[in-house]
């Protein structure tokens, strides 16, 4: 796999550091996407249809630019919070963000994260997802306005981070993979990377 380049097109800082950990050959290249899914009958249903849209669009980037494809797979991925068939994507303010976590509270939610990977010398690909249940503590609003001042609620699915120093707080237990809920279950993916490459 040593001699693969993986694109890792996504914005995410956290993405990049757990491609980082495979030690892997990478590149990230950041395009904004256009994620309108309008039709869908399931939570895990739009976060497909959201990752194959990335993957296209990150596809039809990459082949209108001057970037030499052979031995590269472009990898693209979306990260939702679900609970009760509702859909917690990032939080567009500070409010917003407490009702979510509000909402969440006590909770089993679930976090699903699709990836989709494309060899571009063969056009092979595979899309995967992982489903991780998180449980929250009961939190009260103390808590919430806390994590909320201290974390980083806006740039996350759910509006909270189980990576971050004061969200981990929020967390009571977890069941399944937990750098899904980092946004990229990487021992997944791995695996789904040789048989590309």
């Amino acid at each position: 796999m040593q001699d693969c380049v993986i694109i890792l097109a996504s914005n995410s800082p956290r993405r990049k550091k757990l491609i980082e950990q495979l030690r892997l050959n990478y590149i990230q290249i950041k395009l904004e996407y256009n994620e309108n899914i309008n039709e869908f009958t399931s939570p895990l249903e739009y976060s497909l249809k959201l990752s194959q849209k990335k993957l296209e669009q990150a596809k039809n980037h990459i082949l209108s630019s001057q970037l030499e494809i052979n031995k590269k797979i472009l990898l693209t991925a979306d990260t939702i919070v679900t609970y009760d068939n509702k859909i917690f994507e990032k939080p567009n303010n500070e409010k917003e963000a407490f009702e979510i976590l509000k909402y969440l509270s006590g909770k089993t939610h679930k976090v699903i994260t699709t990836y989709s990977l494309l060899n571009l010398s063969n056009n092979k690909q595979i899309t995967n997802s992982v489903i991780t249940d998180v449980t929250f503590w009961e939190l009260s609003d103390d808590v919430i306005l806390e994590y909320i001042s201290k974390g980083n609620p806006l740039d996350k699915a759910g509006a909270y981070g189980i990576q971050d120093d004061f969200g981990a707080v929020l967390v009571k237990e977890i069941k399944g993979c937990y750098y899904n809920v980092v946004g990229l279950p990487i021992s997944y993916l791995y695996r789904d990377l040789l048989e590309l490459c």
